[in-house]
């Protein structure tokens, strides 16, 4: 007797399983990138009009994060895809966007750099952290019901801060807290803010309940 050969595996197709959520998903990804080249424009042309728009980006990114999400709910389409490319979007625009708002605010003594680099990859480290432990969180249901360390998104309020220090001239050479010199390197005290937000993020014990 002869068996059936299985049917031929169906080649994925990135445009194809994408769903309208995934696009607001990009969005999000998009402001995050934007922010970054608005920051690098500012170092370059020292334009608080560069700075101010970068600072905007923040919010609207978040915007684009939260409406995502519900899209995905209220269709019913979410996906292995959409998660990835949730995590992915959500490391450039409240990872890697804040700390190069950061850099362009003044933050570019050698503690400054570690401590924006901790905060990163704190940031990387809290995504991961939730996707592998999504399932158990979610004790069951399709929902996962509180975060373990505070949303990556929390670090929009960072970007608050560089906008008020901005608008009251206290960055740059006059950034708010001051500079420490410290050893070889130089600490400027505000970034011991993206430290905290950091530390907080892959906390274990600090629980969020989730909306």
């Amino acid at each position: 007797m002869t068996s059936t050969p299985p049917p031929p595996r169906r080649r994925f197709s990135m445009i194809r399983e994408f769903h309208l959520a995934d696009f607001f998903t990009l969005g999000n990804a998009a402001c995050g990138v934007g922010c970054v080249f608005l920051a690098m424009a500012f170092v370059a042309s020292g334009s608080l009009a560069h700075f101010y728009a970068a600072c905007a980006l923040a919010p609207a990114a978040f915007a684009f994060d939260v409406l995502d999400g519900r899209i995905a709910r209220w269709r019913q389409t979410s996906s292995p895809l959409g998660r990835e490319l949730d995590s992915l979007a959500d490391v450039i625009s409240f990872g890697m966007a804040p700390a190069a708002l950061g850099f362009a605010a003044g933050l570019r003594g050698g503690w400054d750099a570690v401590l924006l680099a901790y905060f990163v990859c704190c940031g990387v480290s809290r995504l991961a952290r939730f996707n592998v432990t999504a399932e158990a969180l979610s004790e069951g249901g399709d929902k996962v019901k509180y975060f373990e360390g505070t949303p990556i998104p929390t670090s929009v309020v960072l970007v608050g801060l560089l906008a008020w220090a901005a608008g009251a001239g206290r960055i740059g050479e006059t950034l708010a807290g001051g500079a420490w010199a410290l050893g070889p390197w130089t600490l400027h005290p505000f970034t011991l803010l993206y430290a905290l937000s950091g530390t907080l993020m892959i906390s274990k014990t600090l629980r969020i309940p989730k909306l």
